[in-house]
């Protein structure tokens, strides 16, 4: 099932039906354990209504509340290649090869809810960065008990310039205004994720396709169990998080994002992600 955050209300489809939640607080709503199951017994009760299908695509922002995003890196192979390569000159080639193989994942605050982006909102590049990409991750919705309950599709823009110069620059690099977007809904299943699920991005210049590019989850050389045990180990979440899971798809080292390109970024069962670089 997918649930949908609109402005005014929480709608989940389910099995081709859509249902006005008679909860209208998205911490309450997604932050408990076992929540297909708790979902499934609430829209029992409920009336199917078909015009809510329209609002999901034309009102849908980010389906988060409270909550903050977190991200991990060099989870695939791809990813530690390039980030070794961006880091080679600053003599940081080594951390992520080292990391890569390491027992303890990198994990690092990505954005509070008030600096994440929906669908359709612009996501920005840095005014003095001149290396900018999208990473399409796999992100998760974690609740307060430290189960994954739910997917969605994360955006993590980065500046590979700054992090290039310096790891240490990281949060520079990573964290800033518009730098997250997460959407377009919470996807919610009763069994974790396919393994084989494919993440694919596109990105449209002008009218024109720069970059395309795919690769399935199952390439990830960590569990996603594994990222949330290590990232719930000393620290609490009162509404729950997201947890960006690292991306394996790095545009070439000649290509930097622009104002106005549309990067779509399409995850299976969960749907597409759009938005505008501002």
């Amino acid at each position: 099932m997918r649930v949908y955050k609109t402005p005014t209300e929480i709608i989940v489809e389910h099995q081709h039906h859509h249902y006005r939640s008679t909860e209208a607080n998205w911490d309450t709503f997604v932050n408990r354990s076992n929540l297909y199951a708790e979902i499934l017994r609430e829209i029992d009760r409920l009336q199917s209504d078909s015009s809510l299908a329209a609002r999901c695509q034309a009102s849908s922002v980010a389906p988060i509340g409270s909550q903050e995003v977190w991200a991990s890196g060099v989870t695939y192979l791809r990813s530690r290649e390039a980030r070794m390569e961006e880091s080679k000159d600053a003599g940081g080639g080594d951390f992520y090869a080292r990391v890569y193989e390491a027992d303890r994942p990198e994990l690092f605050f990505k954005a509070p809810a008030y600096r994440t982006v929906g669908p359709n909102q612009p996501v920005r590049i840095r005014k003095d960065s001149k290396w900018n990409v999208p990473e399409p991750e796999l992100t998760l919705f974690i609740c307060t008990a430290g189960t994954i309950e739910g997917y969605t599709i994360g955006n993590d823009m980065s500046s590979r310039d700054i992090e290039g110069e310096n790891p240490l620059y990281l949060p520079q690099a990573k964290s800033y205004d518009g730098a997250a977007a997460i959407g377009p809904c919470l996807f919610v299943s009763e069994k974790p994720i396919d393994s084989g699920t494919k993440i694919s991005i596109s990105i449209n210049r002008h009218g024109k396709t720069v970059f395309t590019n795919e690769i399935s989850i199952d390439r990830m050389k960590r569990k996603h169990t594994e990222l949330a045990e290590y990232l719930f180990r000393e620290v609490s979440f009162p509404h729950g998080t997201y947890l960006m899971t690292g991306t394996g798809i790095v545009p070439p080292d000649n290509f930097t994002l622009l104002a106005q390109d549309v990067i779509s970024i399409t995850i299976e069962h969960i749907g597409t992600l759009e938005n505008t670089v501002a």
